[in-house]
């Protein structure tokens, strides 16, 4: 799980669109629930887009797929869209707003075309609607497989 900019801020910033759950709580949410799936979980959070584009990269043979929320990133990033397309990995894209119902320079997304999946609009409990969908996408591929 990779969090974007400002999303160290949840829980005070902009609650009418972002609502209040902190980036903690979301985070022990996603930990239960990874628990729960018998997957492990490694979250991060960070402000640059050089270290997001960094832990994509690292994700490679480490992992078998990627959460993200890439954050103000979505709208801006083409080099988080190569660093996923460079590493082959499945990758869900998670918003907590509806990213099509707020400002123009909002409705594009880089990450989306590359990702197999975004979900947005439903608040703290889209990470968790992410996760199960990453998982679902991971455990229905062939076993010799990512």
């Amino acid at each position: 799980m990779l969090h974007g900019p400002n999303l160290n801020l949840l829980g005070t910033r902009e609650t009418s669109v972002y609502g209040t759950a902190t980036l903690s709580e979301i985070d022990r949410d996603l930990k239960r629930l990874a628990e729960k799936e018998g997957v492990k979980l490694m979250i991060q959070q960070s402000n640059s887009e050089g270290e997001l584009v960094d832990r994509i990269q690292k994700a490679a043979g480490r992992y078998h797929a990627v959460l993200i929320n890439p954050a103000a990133y979505t709208h801006t990033s083409i080099a988080l869209r190569d660093a996923i397309v460079s590493v082959g990995l499945p990758v869900v894209e998670v918003h907590l707003s509806n990213i099509y119902r707020r400002e123009a320079f909002r409705r594009h997304s880089y990450i989306a075309e590359v990702a197999i999946g975004q979900i947005c609009g439903f608040g703290a409990c889209s990470y968790s609607l992410g996760l199960l969908a990453v998982i679902h996408h991971v455990r229905a591929k062939p076993k010799n497989k990512r």
